[in-house]
């Protein structure tokens, strides 16, 4: 068996399932803010989505990402033999930053989340459409920074 292909199809299966639920997230966030009032039923609704979404989607994936992404590092560290100096490569960088960048943002939601639930608005629903497609446009960068592997030595 190829462990190196396992893990790396593991790995894009965990980040397909964190970025379905990092994009939905904002956009129930949205509609929660533009149509349930504080208190009302329909905000008890959004609040019981946007926690289950969350607690049983969101976070279970990011964790699951950061594990399988972690192992291949160390996977290609001591299992190709690139060493260390693989963590220097343009490619890795960056993807690294916007990994770290989309885990910040995950973050924020989580945040927000309990806002909501305090029946705080702290965002507009404008505001929550605008920023909706930030981890994809992230996610598109990250990919193609590790499938072209740009700046490679």
């Amino acid at each position: 068996m190829n462990w190196y292909d396992l893990l790396r199809g593991l790995h894009i299966i965990a980040v397909i399932a964190w970025m379905a639920a990092i994009m939905y997230l904002p956009r129930l966030y949205a509609y929660h803010t533009e149509t349930a009032p504080p208190g009302s039923e329909f905000d008890g609704h959004f609040q019981v989505w946007e926690a289950k979404l969350l607690r049983i989607i969101m976070n279970p994936s990011m964790v699951i990402t950061w594990v399988l992404g972690l192992s291949l590092i160390f996977y290609h560290i001591y299992g190709l033999g690139r060493g260390w100096d693989f963590l220097l490569q343009p490619w890795i960088i960056l993807k690294l930053a916007l990994v770290i960048f989309l885990t910040g943002w995950h973050g924020m939601l989580a945040g927000a989340r309990k806002k909501l639930a305090a029946g705080e608005r702290p965002r507009t629903a404008r505001f929550w459409r605008a920023t909706n497609e930030i981890p994809f446009l992230i996610t598109i960068v990250a990919v193609l920074a590790v499938t072209l592997e740009f700046g490679a030595r």
